[in-house]
């Protein structure tokens, strides 16, 4: 099947839940409010231009709820941490730490985002829920989230750096805050909880995904990055350089990378050899993101649950030979410090999603400047 052009998704989309499309042009995201405000797909194209979000097209025709995940797909969703260990979310007290018992809190897995705002190149939605994690505490979150849609100039200004000249731009970010709407603080003696956003990418035949850490001994920076979520990566699928992870997001191999606060540079991408498309996604890591307490999601109970990573890529694929898999997609995620709450206080996290399109070698000086990275390299991954 032809990929289908961003006017095609957004008019599947419309037969079965509201759209909020911003931008005009032929920079625009469609939102989808009652889909947990998820942004779905974007394009720099216009209507007939390449959308880039992962939608689960037979998931959202069936029209049923899944208690587990409403995989809906989308390029920015909105999630809370830690997943699993003793403050986990996805698993209730003293279940095991596997996908059978594997479930989604129903504050973000359903119902609408209410939306309180509305402009040409902005929406704003809220929620209130409880969730309670793996050790019984529970907490009561209010969630104000707003995704904007971002222009040549905002882009140059939040990735430092001036963007070349003949390059085709889409570009948005989610603005997601968190209070503690309960009466008791949040801590590290009963778990606390992170802001986690999720991406949600069409899979790349020959693409890679492109994490730059910061370099330095493991004594002072921990691992360069973390490789065996679930079990060891072929080399030929995760190469760690010195100062770049090459990640294989074809979407037919179930793996996931993470990059610690020690060495995360607060900026992932991934680069499409095939259509010439770099994304680049930016989030606003605190200058002091080493010396803070990140989630850890490990399916296990954990030595440190403070000792998780800041950066994230999955790429999806079959768990068990002929088990089937949730896509296929690849996914780039990042995630707030833990968030040490009194009553009424917040934490806010901003992600934020670039594409660009055009020559190679203006996509390769921007790759250069952003990531640190050669794209003739990671196109061919050797």
């Amino acid at each position: 099947m032809a990929a289908s052009t961003y006017a095609q998704d957004v008019a599947f989309l419309r037969k079965h839940t509201r759209i909020v499309e911003l931008g005009g042009g032929a920079a625009r995201v469609a939102v989808a409010p009652d889909f947990q405000g998820r942004a779905m797909t974007s394009t720099l194209g216009g209507p007939d231009g390449a959308s880039f979000g992962w939608l689960n097209r037979p998931f959202i025709e069936a029209g049923a709820e899944d208690a587990a995940f409403n995989n809906y797909g989308g390029e920015d969703r909105f999630w809370l941490g830690p997943e699993a260990g003793q403050f986990g979310l996805w698993f209730a007290p003293g279940e095991p730490f596997d996908t059978a018992h594997w479930k989604t809190p129903p504050g973000f897995n359903s119902g609408p985002f209410e939306v309180t705002g509305q402009a040409p190149m902005s929406v704003a939605m809220t929620r209130r829920f409880r969730v309670t994690n793996y050790a019984g505490t529970a907490f009561d979150c209010s969630v104000q989230r707003t995704i904007n849609a971002l222009d040549a100039a905002a882009a140059g200004k939040l990735l430092g750096t001036k963007l070349p000249a003949g390059l085709k731009l889409a570009a948005f970010e989610s603005v997601n805050t968190l209070t503690n709407a309960g009466e008791h603080r949040w801590t590290r003696e009963g778990g606390m909880l992170s802001i986690w956003t999720l991406g949600q990418f069409k899979p790349l035949p020959h693409g890679k995904v492109i994490v730059p850490f910061r370099p330095g001994g493991e004594a002072d920076f921990g691992p360069k990055a973390t490789t065996d979520y679930f079990g060891p990566l072929p080399p030929q699928r995760c190469e760690v350089g010195e100062e770049v992870v090459l990640f294989t997001c074809d979407g037919r191999f179930r793996s996931k990378i993470g990059i610690n606060p020690r060495r995360s540079k607060g900026i992932i991408g991934s680069y499409d050899a095939d259509a010439k498309v770099l994304t680049i996604v930016q989030f606003n890591q605190p200058p002091t993101a080493a010396e803070l307490p990140y989630v850890n999601s490990l399916w296990q109970i954990q030595d440190d649950p403070f000792a998780g990573d800041a950066i994230n890529s999955y790429n999806d694929g079959e768990e068990r030979p002929g088990c089937g898999q949730l896509g296929p997609f690849y996914e780039i995620e990042t995630s707030s410090p833990a968030a040490s709450l009194p009553p009424g206080k917040s934490i806010t996290h901003a992600h934020r999603t670039f594409h660009f399109a055009g020559e190679a070698g203006a996509l390769g000086d921007l790759a250069v400047a952003t990531l640190g990275a050669d794209l003739g390299r990671t196109a061919s991954g050797t």
